[in-house]
């Protein structure tokens, strides 16, 4: 797993030590000798993850991370401090200064690995999902840096599994001073705990009482609906080993006891809010793709996706020999409609008929806007006779009732044409069906409109 480690620290012997440890894990080192030079390093996207010191002399790393992380464009990249500070105090500033874990020198490699390794998953799951998420920029979605940079972290829903009364009647207490807490006393229960109850972090206890608490975390990995929520793992120290064995199977952060108040509250904030910043961008990606695919006025489904989702209907149709039947819709003297009422009016009748096309259909059926005031309705299975009363169904319900216009202040009459046709043989062209459908649609128009035609196959 390679990545790029920047390492910040004014005394050269130190930079030499981790670069020389990093490098024989076959990650790539940057360094810098100051702050100034590894936020420079950092605006440049250069690096995945910071080692970071402490003291140093023009700007200490508390400072450093307070930049990154208030900076959109670096917030993301985890920092782990480095650094021969050691009290409590020392530890919980530079959590609270947004660094995602906090060593002291000297550190062994075996943690120092584990911990980058981890990091580094984690850095390039979210690198992954940032680059699916532009598209949502480009189409104007708005992006969730600046609302992750203003996230306290707190007012989560956090499920504490413990089955020690001596320690979960301590931490819940703490955490529900900023959160929703829950305690699942019961290990053989916590899975499905987890999976039902949409939590923001869960916190293990490794030292369970018959019960392998490294299990209940590889468990909450693999299972769909909690493999995205964080893990926070509590050990005693003598179980250290373990801690590190639950980094490599997708713990995220741990504590080691006697837990400190202050340092317990900054580690859940801070996975608190990676967390709904790592939603927002899959929802952002969901959103894109929905974005993508459906038409943003009627809901139905665009163009582009007809074209598309229809050559695959038409082959398994083929392939199965079942029918196929399309219709294409098309909203008499629309321009009209716009011309005479304007175009908000024209939009309200376009979401209106929307919503009678999905109450007049079968959920396997697939609707399209195609352009304008032209509409495609592909129905599987469906032969000809089955399509025509579907298709005078419809008629009869865009007829039959007024349409609402200007916030339901007028309404008018509104009526539709309808060309309607088979795949007409195996293998046929979707061109082909859309071509004799459009047809039959002009038929009708020329007809008088208000009316379906059928293209026989």
């Amino acid at each position: 797993m390679s990545a790029r480690i920047l390492v910040v620290d004014d005394v050269p012997a130190n930079v030499k030590l981790l670069e020389a440890r990093l490098s024989a894990e076959y990650f790539d080192v940057l360094t810098a000798s100051n702050g100034t030079e590894a936020l420079e390093i950092c605006a440049r996207a250069e690096c995945d993850i910071i080692l970071l010191d402490v003291m140093m002399p023009d700007m200490d790393g508390f400072e450093v991370c307070r930049r990154l992380k208030s900076n959109p464009a670096t917030h993301f990249i985890p920092v782990v401090m480095v650094t021969a500070l050691d009290s409590p105090a020392d530890r919980n500033r530079g959590l609270e200064a947004g660094a995602d874990d906090f060593l002291t020198k000297p550190v062994s490699d075996v943690v120092l690995i584990a911990r980058v390794r981890s990091l580094t998953r984690l850095k390039m799951m979210t690198d992954e999902l940032r680059m699916r998420a532009i598209t949502s920029l480009e189409i104007g979605m708005q992006t969730p840096e600046r609302s992750a940079i203003a996230d306290k972290g707190t007012g989560g829903r956090i499920l504490l599994v413990d089955d020690r009364p001596s320690s979960y009647e301590k931490l819940a207490p703490i955490l529900s001073a900023e959160h929703t807490v829950d305690v699942e006393i019961n290990p053989s229960e916590a899975l499905f705990h987890a999976a039902e109850g949409n939590y923001d972090l869960l916190i293990v206890s490794l030292d369970l009482n018959n019960f392998d608490g490294l299990r209940l975390c590889s468990q909450a990995r693999s299972l769909e609906r909690t493999r995205h929520v964080p893990i926070l793992a509590i050990a005693d120290p003598e179980n250290s080993t373990r801690l590190l064995r639950g980094l490599e199977i997708g713990v995220n952060d741990y504590l080691l006891r006697p837990i400190d108040k202050t340092e317990l509250l900054a580690r859940a904030r801070t996975q608190i809010r990676r967390r709904r910043y790592t939603d927002h961008l899959r929802d952002n990606v969901q959103n894109s793709i929905e974005m993508a695919i459906t038409d943003a006025l009627t809901g139905l489904h665009n163009r582009r996706y007809m074209e598309s989702h229809l050559a695959t209907l038409a082959e398994q149709a083929s392939i199965r020999g079942k029918p196929l039947a399309l219709m294409i819709l098309d909203i008499d003297y629309f321009k009209s409609i716009n011309d005479n009422y304007g175009h908000d009016a024209g939009d309200d009748v376009l979401r209106e008929f929307a919503v009678r096309v999905r109450k007049s259909i079968r959920g396997i059926d697939l609707a399209c806007r195609y352009g304008g005031e032209e509409f495609v309705i592909v129905m599987p299975e469906t032969d000809l006779h089955v399509a025509g009363m579907v298709a005078e169904r419809l008629r009869r319900s865009i007829a039959g009732e007024p349409f609402a216009i200007h916030k339901g202040t007028k309404r008018i009459e509104v009526t539709i044409s309808i060309g309607l046709t088979t795949l007409e043989r195996k293998g046929e062209a979707v061109a082909d069906v859309l071509k004799r459908a459009d047809t039959a649609l002009y038929r009708a128009k020329h007809d008088g409109r208000n009316r379906v035609v059928s293209a026989a196959a």
